[in-house]
This record gives C-alpha cells, structure tokens and sequence, in this order.
C-alpha cells in the first residue's frame, strides 16, 4: 500500500512536470519566431524606396567591404575590450585617457595615421566606487553610484545625519540661516519617487484615481525640492555653499521610468560628494527624513577630482590619393558619463565609425579623397570636441564632400537624413543603390528640412557650418529609458547583428561619397519665415566650451 501509494505520487509528479514543460516557454519546442512588432524594424515598402535593388551590386569595392564588415567583422571583440576593460570615459577622465591611448595603439595597429588632438581643458577625475549604508534606525545596503566629476572621500567613511532643506526655506536669505545647520550631515537634493513601479504598471493596473493622485503628488513634491535648491543657488552654485555649511555629502536621484535604472550624470561644480541614490532607497531616505525618525548613512567614494587638464579629440586620417584636400569625415563622440559602461551612448557610434575605418583600411586603403574619423571629446557638455574641431580645421569645412555621424544607440540604422541640403537625397539615393539589399532594406531615407541650430549630437555642429553633415538614425531599443546616460548602459545591451550592419552600412557610404566624381553642392532649402513673417536667418554657430570654469552644466 506504501509502495502503491509512492508511484501514484512520483506518476503525478512526472505527469505534472510534463505538463509544465510542455506549455509555452517552459521548455516545449519553440513556435516559430515572430517578426518584430515595432514598423520601423520591419522593411521599407520598395515601391517607396528605388534604391533597394533587386540583383546583387555590381561594384567589385562594394562587395569586399560588405563580406569583411559581415564575415571577418572585428566590431564586437573591440566592443568588449573597450566596454568592459576601459569601461566609461567621462570628460577629463582617467578612463578617458586610457581609451584615447587605446585607440592609438589600434590606429597604429591597422597602420592608419592618428593623433591626439588638444584644444582646452577639463577638471582631470579617476573614477572610483561608491558605498552607503543605512546605519539607523536600522542597517542595510544602499545602492549608490558616484556622480561624474564628484570629490572623493579620501577613502575614508564618512557618516552623518540625512536631512533636507526645509519645506519654508524658499529664499536666499531663508538658505543662507539654515546652511550652517547642515554642519556634518548629508542632504537630499533631489524629491524621491513616491513609487518605482513602471508606468506601464500602473496604466495597467492603477485607477484614474490612484493616476491623477501619483501624479499630482509627484508634481508638488518635485516644485517643492527645486525651489528649496533655487533658494541655495541652484543646482550648481548650491554645492559651494554646502561645502562651505561643512556638509558630508549630497543625495541625488533621477529615476529612468524602470526598476533599478537610473540616469546618473555629474558636474565639474560639485564641491563635495555627491552620489545618486537609487529610487527605492532614495524613497527610504526621505520617508525616514520627513517622518523624523533619525536616518544615518554612512558612505564612501573613493573617485578623485582634481583641477583643469589638456582634453582633446583623436583624429585619424587616411590620406587622399587624388584629391586629398577633400574630405570624408566618420563622426561619433568618444565621451559618455560614468553611471554604466557608457555602451549605448556613445559606444556604438563610436564603434561603429572605428570598425568602419578598420575595413576601409583593410579593403580600400588608397581613397580619393582623405578620410578622416573624428572620435570628439565632452559632446556631452555641449558638442565642444566638434566645435573644436570645425573651428581648428576650416580647410575640412570648406572641402568636406561628406559627413556621416551616429549617435543614438545599438539599434540597426533605420533612416538617414538629408538634413537642409537640397542635393542630399539624390547623392544619398545613388550611393544607396550600389549596395547589398541585406543592408539597404532597413533604411528609411528622410525628407530635406530647415536648420533649427547645432544641437542635440555632432554632425549639427557641421550643418550650422553649411558643411554637408548627415545624420544616422538607429532603432531604439528603449533607448531613452533603458540606456541613456543610465547605470544600465553597458556591454550586453549591444546587438552584435545590428552593429555589425552598421559600420558596415557606414564604411560603404564612406567609399561611395570618396569615390564620387561629383563634388557634392551645398543648395540649402529656405528656412522659412519666423512669426513675425520675416525670414528666419540661419542659426549663429556657437564655438566650444574650452575650459570646466566657464562651463555651465
């Protein structure tokens, strides 16, 4: 009976688990994989795109870029070694500098002429862990991330009360009496998160009321925090009065929309540590605070900031064979902040002008015109590595027949823009129709639009110039809320297949625009008329930021 009654038991259990596995995701055969459900993954209508061909290419070039950038692709084994071992490369950064020498070393390597090309200076930091822990009313762990450019701690703990600014203090004078109370401690300077679930969740699951009263609540709590920190000076000139009061230690946080994603960014004005406190933690400091019930961390940071250094750009150049004061320029920005790896932003773009140059290199080392590979330093801070760079080289403005530049994360290349220049789309619709359909199925050629002003990432910087600047956009992959500037932008968010694309997408455009027998016309569409209906003028090109003193981020 015993017996009897175990094979019934260990039959069910079998049956059981068989059952289980055999239920979707669970370990049952797989259905076959869905395509993706975003339009902008999937291909273009070829009605609306004539550059998509039908028979293989016919150039000879073409096809040895696109079988070295596909079949003997070096991309993902650089990702690692520049993601992983380098890691991030805030501006004026340890990190920075061992990335720039880094790719020296692989110029070198692949035999293409490259400097370091000075142009200002930042404040030098090396980068360092963070640790906090709550040490009353009870004990536990807090997740920390050292803001960029934030002093040290000498490495030493530091511990001190968690307070706030006062809900009354509203002015500078209201500051200027409370100040000298924070002596010792460490204050919130950022209104936490009331919750950290997903927006998602809560459009799923939440009522209109628990909605309109997250959101409401949020709104004030958030108005009430900026204007304590208005009264002190804002966010930048807050920090040398608190350094002065005496006080440990500031508390931040910037919530990215996702469970343990935060954006974590930095400035060469902070005067004392400073670290972002992730949202759930940072929600416990402030209840803790708010409900007088004694919060007490301690912390270290064992990052170090130290004054104002060279920075500059690398620049590599393979030079033109018959019209070398011509000029075909690969941009992407070299710099990120510090929270992640900085993979997505801007790793990728980088990576992928770098792989670019590597296969031209290998496959078409005598170019027509000079090719030249721009990786600009603290685009972060203002485009200034670019803007450098177009003010030190006007001979690369005045001959530049192209310029492509990439900047928005792992995705493959989904649309390229003309931007202003009227030519634009017809050199892009030739140069696009030379190559695989493999890569040119995936591309969404834009409409010519007016020029609002440099802005937003590097190629700007050239089209204020009335330099034919183009710029690439990539699928997003939840860019905005996953990876930008987050502690979650790191090597695994990389998709090997896409990035592979894209530098082989690049380096062919590369070749088409060297090779080109025509030289490309700057024809600019109108800019229309301003409010007033008067012509808008074109926008003023504003130079570099060239030192962290006169910097005002």
């Amino acid at each position: 009976m015993i017996r009897n009654t175990f094979l019934l038991a260990a039959s069910a259990v079998a049956m059981s688990a068989s059952a289980a596995l055999a239920q979707p995701g669970r370990g049952a055969p797989p259905g076959p994989t869905q395509p993706p459900t975003n339009p902008q993954a999937l291909p273009v209508d070829r009605a609306a795109a004539p550059y998509v061909r039908s028979t293989p290419p016919s150039d000879a070039m073409i096809q040895k870029i696109y079988e070295e950038g596909t079949q003997r692709s070096q991309v993902m084994k650089i990702a690692q070694t520049l993601l992983d071992s380098v890691g991030p490369r805030l501006t004026g950064s340890t990190d920075a500098d061992r990335a720039q020498t880094w790719m020296l070393a692989n110029y070198a390597k692949w035999g293409i002429p490259a400097r370091i090309e000075n142009y200002g200076t930042w404040n030098s930091w090396k980068n360092g862990s963070a640790f906090a822990e709550l040490l009353a009313p009870r004990v536990r762990g807090l997740e920390v991330t050292a803001m960029g450019w934030s002093p040290g701690t000498a490495g030493k703990w530091v511990e001190g009360s968690v307070i706030m600014i006062p809900e009354d203090v509203v002015t500078p004078e209201k500051f200027a009496a409370w100040v000298p109370s924070a002596r010792g401690k460490f204050v919130l300077l950022n209104a936490p998160q009331l919750t950290c679930r997903m927006p998602g969740q809560l459009a799923e699951f939440g009522t209109i009321e628990t909605r309109d009263r997250l959101r409401q609540e949020q709104s004030a709590l958030s108005a009430s925090f900026n204007q304590r920190v208005l009264a002190g000076g804002g966010p930048r000139a807050i920090q040398a009065k608190l350094k002065a009061a005496g006080v440990v230690g500031a508390l931040t946080t910037n919530f990215s929309q996702y469970p343990g994603i935060n954006k974590v960014f930095g400035s060469p004005a902070q005067e004392i540590p400073t670290v972002d406190v992730g949202c759930e933690d940072m929600g416990l400091l402030y209840r803790l605070a708010a409900n007088n019930q004694g919060p007490k961390i301690r912390l270290m940071v064992t990052a170090e900031k130290g004054p104002e250094r060279p920075i500059g750009n690398v620049i590599a150049e393979m030079k033109g064979s018959t019209l070398p004061n011509e000029y075909v320029v690969l941009s992407a920005h070299f710099d990120s902040f510090t929270g992640g790896s900085g993979a997505t932003d801007n790793g990728t773009g980088s990576l992928t002008m770098i792989e670019a140059m590597r296969i031209l290199r290998t496959v078409y080392p005598n170019p027509k015109r000079t090719i030249v590979i721009g990786l600009w330093n603290s685009e972060e801070q203002g485009l200034n590595g670019s803007k450098a760079y177009a003010e030190m080289h006007p001979e690369v403005i005045s001959g530049m027949q192209m310029l492509f530049n990439q900047d928005n994360g792992t995705g493959r290349i989904s649309s390229i823009s003309p931007g202003p220049f009227v030519h634009a789309g017809a050199f892009l619709t030739r140069y696009l129709s030379e190559m695989p359909s493999e890569v040119t199925q995936w591309i969404r050629l834009g409409s010519t639009s007016p020029f609002n002003g440099p802005g937003g990432t590097d190629h700007t910087t050239f089209v204020c110039h009335k330099a034919p600047g183009i710029g690439t956009g990539a699928l997003s992959w939840d860019y905005s809320n996953t990876t930008w500037h987050t502690n979650r932008d790191t090597f695994d968010k990389i998709i090997p297949e896409d990035l592979r694309n894209n530098a082989t997408l690049i380096a062919m455009l590369a070749y088409m625009a060297s090779e080109d027998a025509q030289k490309f016309p700057r024809d600019l569409v109108p800019q229309g008329n301003a409010q007033d209906g008067t012509p808008r003028p074109w926008p003023v090109c504003p130079g570099p930021t060239k030192r962290a003193a006169d910097s005002n981020r």
